[in-house]
């Protein structure tokens, strides 16, 4: 049976802390729905009613573009170990950037990884919780290591290039690129 809230608890906090992978959906008019797997300790709750999380560069930008234009997101945890457990979180984001005034205040909480180009921060408008026993009970091996290696083998300026040219969604949206390049103490 499905439970909803309209903010995060303490026993939602201690669900999402112990879960590897998380799923991040975002749609726009007229555009695709855009669902993304997330791994690595990206993920952050900032108070009852905001979390927020680290966004590497990968494949595109769909996430950045479906907040700008329309700001809905879904982010769902699930529980592949006992007790079975589905967390979906409802609410609405926008991308900060390291070009923004407040990517300092909201990059704090973070350890910042290889390839990081922007941080979304969400507000939290209801978190639902349901069985999950339809999930698979799945063991965790280990982090894919394959993105953040290639970003550190990257060149910085071959990086920043690949991000300025990301400047459209699939569907057209556009985008605003990240500035950064991660440190050498990120690599």
């Amino acid at each position: 049976m499905s439970e909803f809230t309209t903010s995060l608890t303490e026993k939602h906090r201690a669900f999402i802390a112990r879960q590897p992978v998380f799923f991040v959906a975002t749609a726009a008019a007229d555009a695709r729905i855009n669902l993304s797997p997330k791994g690595y300790d990206a993920f952050r709750v900032l108070g009852d009613n905001r979390v927020a999380y680290l966004d590497l560069g990968g494949s595109g930008n769909e996430t950045h573009a479906h907040l700008v234009a329309d700001g809905r997101i879904t982010i769902m945890f699930c529980a592949f170990e006992n007790p079975a457990l589905i967390l979906r979180i409802y609410g609405h984001g926008r991308p900060v950037l390291p070009q923004d005034a407040d990517w300092e205040s909201l990059a704090a909480p973070f350890e910042m990884l290889p390839g990081t180009r922007q941080i979304f921060d969400i507000t939290v408008d209801t978190v639902q919780t349901s069985c999950g026993w339809g999930v698979p009970v799945m063991q965790f091996d280990r982090e894919r290591e394959t993105l953040k290696k290639a970003h550190r083998q990257s060149e910085p300026e071959a990086w920043l290039a690949r991000a300025a040219g990301r400047t459209h969604s699939i569907d057209g949206l556009p985008t605003t690129p990240t500035t950064r390049y991660f440190t050498d103490a990120e690599r």
